[in-house]
């Protein structure tokens, strides 16, 4: 009877999920967790790559299934599948997740590719990247790891191109991060401010009065700072703000809406230069408690409902810029590989104000510590690495 209730919730809970603003459709229900892979995982030999199940289903409790790995390499952990690829290694491995209830009847189950390339993939060439975000971007810490990463013996020389460096973090880390933008915010906000660090009242670096209106011109933007040659790479690192306030009722139109603006950039960029390449870095999921969102919003957001948001922004990314490779646009799924559990940022506290009992919380919703940060690293260092070793 405890296993057909589980059965039961579990299938409830995908229906749930989905009806408010989306339809039921035959694959939801053969999918009830909503267990959402990336085709191609890209790794890098010496480098950790990770899947952590929580981030690729949608349930409230992820303990409450079982996942079960199959994959020549690696291991599983309870939280995770973990890998350091050696160079006796490299090429395609083949992994699936098979999802269990608690009769251990399979309820879910998903594939993907991982893609093993060799550590002196791109030695000595010379590449150059854009790398467009929000906070997460702002932060500066991932786009300093790239760097970093890429200093080591066996890499490409990286330059990066941006107009906006953060105090504090080395001369060549530049970037069009910034605090609380959107995709539309970089396609449509004119300002006669573009150079000062006021973000709320900066200009998208991509729009310029021509003409006597606010005009969208990527290329112009390639001329004025990047010395007229388009990056090798593109990186987009948006999606957070566009969808954070986001619920059931309007879940989809804002999603619909986001990508409209996505479409724009993304045509932009492309038509600026033959060669570029643009990756989607993929929305990483939240801190894994509601006390990192209590901190930060009080009671004005819970993780569940932002969790959901992220989610179905991510079903969409796939759905909608998946396979689209041919078109030079590629999707960077780091939210396979972001620790939400320890990869944020954590405060010791009280308890309680009667006790004198010390315990950790999560502190901070959607920003990383510097160890989740520098997981988004390696998923985009080893997305280049991949384009780089064909």
């Amino acid at each position: 009877m405890e296993h057909l209730l589980l059965k039961i919730a579990i299938l409830m809970c995908g229906l749930i999920c989905l009806a408010a603003s989306n339809p039921v459709t035959a694959e939801d229900v053969a999918n009830p967790c909503r267990l959402v892979l990336p085709s191609v995982l890209p790794a890098v030999v010496g480098h950790e790559v990770n899947i952590y199940f929580d981030n690729v289903v949608l349930v409230p409790d992820r303990r409450q299934l079982i996942f079960d790995v199959e994959c020549a390499r690696g291991m599983q952990q309870d939280e995770r599948w973990t890998y350091i690829p050696k160079a006796s290694e490299i090429g395609d491995i083949g992994l699936t997740i098979d999802i269990r209830d608690a009769s251990n009847k399979v309820i879910a189950s998903g594939k993907t590719i991982i893609r093993i390339v060799a550590a002196d993939a791109g030695t000595g060439k010379e590449i150059s990247c854009l790398i467009i975000g929000d906070s997460l971007t702002n932060a500066s810490i991932y786009p300093e790891e790239i760097l970093n990463l890429c200093k080591s013996s066996g890499n490409p020389i990286l330059k990066l191109y941006g107009t906006h460096h953060v105090e504090g973090t080395s001369p060549e880390n530049r970037h069009e991060g910034y605090g609380g933008w959107t995709f539309e915010r970089f396609v449509t906000f004119y300002s006669e401010n573009r150079t000062s660090d006021d973000i709320g009242t900066r200009c998208s670096p991509f729009v310029y009065m021509e003409d006597g209106k606010a005009t969208l011109d990527f290329k112009r933007y390639v001329r004025e700072q990047c010395g007229g040659k388009s990056p090798d790479f593109v990186t987009i690192e948006l999606g957070c703000n566009d969808i954070f306030g986001s619920n059931e009722a309007d879940q989809q139109s804002t999603i619909d809406r986001t990508l409209g603006f996505a479409d724009k950039l993304l045509k932009a960029i492309l038509d600026a230069g033959a060669n570029t390449k643009i990756g989607l870095v993929m929305l990483p999921p939240p801190a894994a408690s509601q006390d990192a969102f209590g901190n930060n919003y009080g009671c004005g957001q819970t993780r569940w409902q932002y969790r959901r948001n992220q989610h179905r922004f991510t079903e969409q990314m796939i759905s909608k810029y998946g396979g689209r490779e041919n078109e030079r646009i590629y999707l960077i799924p780091d939210y396979v590989n972001v620790d939400t559990e320890h990869g944020f940022p954590t405060e010791v506290v009280p308890a309680n104000s009667r006790t004198a009992e010390k315990i950790t919380r999560l502190a901070n919703a959607v920003h990383p510590s510097e160890s989740g940060y520098k997981q988004m690293a390696d998923s985009i260092y080893a997305w280049v690495k991949e384009i780089l070793a064909k």
